[in-house]
């Protein structure tokens, strides 16, 4: 019998392995899934033993990954996501519109990923994209201007997690400072805890500063910095050509990682924000990190 013949895996087992990963937790998999945890426990030992690995670690605050687990979870959510496009070939076309809000550090890495493929797939669905400080999505979701969105909060919330991204000193490749001066920084002027983190990190570490640059753009901090007018922080998507990690002997202070999780309207059509859901998942997936 030949190796392909003899594999078991299907749909169901990818499944449940892709939503414990997903969840970090057999009892939140299991209820999203709407099954037992002992049938989800069977599904993976099954998995596990077809494929000869040890996928996950069981820990007292959940299940954590193992590197066998990493290499197959983006594996399983491209097959998963190859599947779903499959089977909507022959269904009944999604219509209507679908209202999404995406972090703007997102705009160069994902965006054309998810929008085309999402738009290929479903060509008589609008999508409508904001795009911008994620701050105010949690309100626009809950007030109905928004569908599903992608939230970033320093904090796992009770939204489905997509993934934990690092914070990053960065600063150009020619970066020049003397570090008996106060440390020039680039910012966001947006309010939100994102854009106050390097000044509440310095003054906590009772570093000198000076605020050489501010702009509600994304865009045009990411310029600042690359440009070496200033030293900044970045999400690790959001770290462009021209620019590096700041250097150690900066000795700037630790940075908290970011939270980027899910939400999704109760009051939206499911099958309509499950497929754009699915496709982000699958866009930050195929977008890979910063550079």
């Amino acid at each position: 019998m030949k190796k392909i013949e003899q594999l078991s895996l299907n749909s169901d087992l990818l499944r449940a392995f892709v939503t414990i990963a997903e969840q970090g937790h057999l009892t939140l998999a299991s209820e999203r899934l709407n099954r037992t945890q002992s049938a989800l426990s069977v599904q993976l030992k099954k998995l596990e033993t077809g494929l000869n690995a040890k996928l996950f670690e069981r820990r007292p605050k959940g299940m954590k990954l193992t590197p066998d687990g990493e290499k197959l979870l983006p594996i399983a959510q491209s097959v998963l996501a190859d599947l779903f496009r499959a089977q909507s070939l022959f269904e009944h076309p999604l219509r209507g519109k679908v209202r999404v809000g995406i972090p703007d550090h997102y705009d160069d890495m994902i965006f054309e990923t998810v929008l085309s493929d999402f738009g290929r797939s479903y060509p008589l669905l609008d999508i409508f994209v904001q795009s911008g400080c994620s701050a105010g999505f949690p309100a626009a979701i809950e007030g109905g201007q928004l569908d599903v969105a992608v939230v970033a909060t320093p904090e796992p919330g009770a939204s489905e997690l997509l993934e934990i991204e690092a914070n990053l000193w960065v600063e150009s490749d020619t970066f020049d400072h003397d570090p008996g001066e106060p440390v020039p920084l680039a910012v966001l002027d947006r309010g939100c805890w994102w854009s106050r983190l390097p000044v509440a990190l310095l003054s906590k570490q009772e570093r000198a500063f000076n605020v050489k640059f501010k702009s509600e753009s994304f865009s045009n901090l990411r310029c600042a910095i690359r440009a070496g007018l200033a030293i900044g922080v970045l999400p690790a998507r959001a770290v462009q050509s021209g620019m590096r990690v700041a250097r150690p002997e900066r000795d700037l202070p630790q940075l908290p990682a970011m939270t980027q999780s899910l939400m999704v309207s109760p009051d939206a059509p499911p099958e309509i924000t499950g497929a754009i859901a699915t496709a982000l998942r699958q866009g930050l997936v195929q977008g890979g990190g910063g550079a």
